[in-house]
This record gives structure tokens, C-alpha cells and sequence, in this order.
């Protein structure tokens, strides 16, 4: 395969985008790729979960991972590739991960002789589903046995030709809530024979920045986000129930067990005092995505040593607060979270935040991604991690 046919490839991911634990036709695609490469393939683990491996003469292996989720977003782009599936877009390039991927896979797979074991995952679940746990659940490790773990994820942030990582927390911890506020309804008119789940949500909303603002040290990374408000079904009915959800982020764990009692304390008082009842339960627990640092070192060691023109730039990235799951795989092997720069001017989508109805992945990164898994590959192999 060309890389005109891997950009077709990942348009026709684009436009096929699946839910966590969907990822089905993906899934199909993918195995039938490596097997025709030579690859032995497990496929089905967490479900749609594939795993190739292609055994090299030495002893030791590296685990590269892609992840292939997309999100419950409705696309707003308006070119050829665009999702076909209303309400569902690959808004994270997750496409764009398998693709390339896929890319290297191919190339390793003409290569005579590799030097240790390659094993490729390809991982449902990341957006919210906790996929890379369910595949530990599953035995992915004891299956894999690598002496180190590395992840992309495309950067819209930075330029096309720029690889970002740093030793340490590069992602950050998260965990999911709903606040579920009971009230009284009663008719809009009549608010005093009611008690209002609303305003009592409202109050919530705001006291919890002050988790943030006034009982957390300034030099901790924290956020609380309530980014859902569920509440009534018309404009003249005070309903029984008020739902919010949203997410806490920080760099440690600590922050956010703080966070989470603090939050139950609060809504409990809040709304007590306005006569209604709360409940709070957190889910989707994500930990710090840390990376280690004889890892980072090989990854920048690779991008400096791919072949590219011009060469690839290394940057030191700050800590970012978004989540990843791969930090449950750094839980339990050396190995390294890396980006490599989305944004460039042949796609005015590229620049777009992640998560946004109007981002996609750049194709331009497609041959990029595949020379850099290569050089890490390589770089790893000749690494003292490998030794």
C-alpha cells in the first residue's frame, strides 16, 4: 500500500466513525490489514479490541498503541469524508492514530529482519470507557509481555513536523459526576408550593468553582467542569429533578479525592438548605497519564533520528489537563504519551480544537506518524530500556 491508499483509509474511517466498544467495521478493518502483512491477530479483546504481533529474533518487545473511538458529537464539516453517521464524529483523531498505525505496521512488516517483537494494539474505549483497563482485564499485558509501552495522539496545537512530550505527568487524572438534585414540582406561577431543583442546581454550579478558586492551592492544577444541565420539560412546569454532570481534573490524585468529598459536602448542605435532596456519584475514573523518562528520552531520540525533511522538531510539553487512558498501561510499564503536531495549512480543520464539530485529522501527518512509530521502534531496540 501507497501513502495515497492509507489517506484513503483514513477518510473512509472519518466518514464510518463508532462509539466506545462499537468499533466494529473498524475492528474488521484493521485485523484484515495486519493479518494480510503477516501479523498474528487477536482480535475481540474488550470486545473490539485487535492486537497484532510480529516476532523479530531477539527477545525483547515494544508495545505501540492506537486508539479507535469516536465521539457522540455531530460533525459540522462539509467536505467529501464527512461522517455518515448522525451524531457520531471521530472529533479526537482517533482515524487518524489508527491510520498511521496501520502505516507502520505496514512498513515493519517488509522489513527481512526486526530486531525484537512489535506488538500493535488497537484500543476500543478510550473516550470515557476506560478501554486500555478492560484490555489489561483481559490479559493484553501477560499477552504482549513488552518491556515498554508509547502512544500518539495528534495535537492541533502544534505544527505538522513537531513532536511534544515531557518526563512526568503529561495528562492529567479525571473522574466523571452526576449530581442529581430532587425537588418538589409545582405550577411556574406557583413556586412557593414547589421546591425548585433548579435554583438549587444553579447554586451548586457555583459554589463548586470555589472548590477550585478558594480551597485549593494555587500551584495545583485543578479543574471542575459542570458541562451538563438537565432539567424540565417545559417553560411552565417547575419539575421534581435537576441533573448535572460534568468532570474533575488535576496532575495528582489527591486533588481530586479533596474534590470529591468536598462536592458531596456541598451539594448535601446546598440542598438541605433550600428544602431538597442530593445525591452525588462519581464514575470513569482516569489516572495521571506519567510518563517515564528513559522512555521520553527514546522518543526524542527517534524523532531526531527519522527520516524527514526538514527534521522533525522536539519540544518539552506542559502538563495538559485533558485525560487519556494510556495512563492505566504507565500504571504498570515504562513507557511514553507523545504528540505529534495536527495543525498545518493544506487542512483548515487541523488547527481546530480537539473535540470540536469542525476538527480533522491532517493527512499530511499520515507518512509522518508512520516513519516516526518506526524510529521509535528502532530506537528502542538499540535503547539500554531494550537491554
Amino acid at each position: 500500500m501507497e501513502i495515497e491508499d492509507f489517506v484513503i483509509l483514513r477518510r473512509d474511517l472519518h466518514a464510518h466513525p463508532e462509539l466506545r466498544f462499537q468499533e466494529f467495521r473498524t475492528a474488521d478493518c484493521v485485523a484484515s490489514h495486519l493479518e494480510a502483512w503477516g501479523f498474528e491477530v487477536d482480535v475481540g479483546l474488550a470486545g473490539t479490541g485487535v492486537v497484532g504481533t510480529l516476532r523479530g529474533k531477539g527477545p525483547n518487545s515494544i508495545l505501540l498503541r492506537a486508539d479507535m473511538d469516536a465521539l457522540q458529537l455531530q460533525e459540522l464539516n462539509d467536505f467529501p469524508h464527512v461522517s455518515r453517521n448522525p451524531g457520531v464524529m471521530h472529533a479526537c483523531g482517533h482515524d487518524g492514530h489508527v491510520t498511521m498505525l496501520l502505516a507502520a505496521a505496514h512498513r515493519l512488516s517488509q522489513r527481512k529482519r526486526l530486531p525484537g517483537t512489535i506488538h500493535v494494539v488497537f484500543q476500543p474505549g478510550e473516550e470515557g470507557g476506560a478501554g486500555a483497563q478492560r484490555m489489561i482485564d483481559v490479559g493484553l499485558l501477560e499477552r504482549c509481555k513488552a518491556g515498554a509501552a508509547f502512544a500518539l495522539h495528534a495535537w492541533p496545537q502544534l505544527p505538522v513536523g513537531t513532536i511534544a512530550s515531557r518526563p512526568g505527568p503529561i495528562m492529567a487524572a479525571g473522574v466523571r459526576f452526576i449530581v442529581t438534585v430532587n425537588g418538589r414540582g409545582a405550577h411556574a406561577a406557583q413556586p412557593q408550593l414547589g421546591t425548585d431543583p433548579i435554583t438549587t442546581a444553579a447554586l451548586m454550579i457555583q459554589q463548586f468553582q470555589l472548590l477550585v478558586s478558594r480551597e485549593t492551592d494555587p500551584n495545583v492544577a485543578l479543574v471542575l467542569s459542570v458541562c451538563m444541565f438537565q432539567a424540565g420539560e417545559t417553560d411552565n412546569i417547575i419539575p421534581n429533578q435537576a441533573v448535572l454532570r460534568g468532570t474533575i481534573r488535576a496532575l495528582g490524585s489527591q486533588a481530586i479525592a479533596n474534590t470529591m468529598e468536598r462536592m458531596q459536602q456541598m451539594a448535601h448542605l446546598l440542598a438541605r438548605a433550600n428544602g431538597a435532596e442530593a445525591q452525588v456519584t462519581f464514575h470513569q475514573h482516569y489516572p495521571v497519564t506519567a510518563n517515564n523518562a528513559d522512555a521520553v528520552t527514546v522518543a526524542f531520540e527517534a524523532a531526531r533520528s527519522a527520516t524527514h525533511k526538514p527534521p522533525l522538531a522536539v519540544v518539552e510539553s506542559p502538563p495538559n489537563m485533558t485525560s487519556e487512558d494510556f495512563g492505566f498501561i504507565l500504571e504498570r510499564m515504562k513507557g511514553a504519551y507523545v504528540l505529534i503536531g495536527n495543525a498545518g495549512a493544506s487542512n483548515r480543520c487541523s488547527a481546530m480544537p480537539l473535540h470540536s464539530p469542525n476538527f480533522d485529522f491532517n493527512d499530511d501527518l499520515i507518512p509522518i506518524g508512520a516513519r516516526y512509530w518506526e524510529a521509535i521502534v528502532d530506537r528502542y531496540f538499540e535503547s539500554e530500556m531494550a537491554a
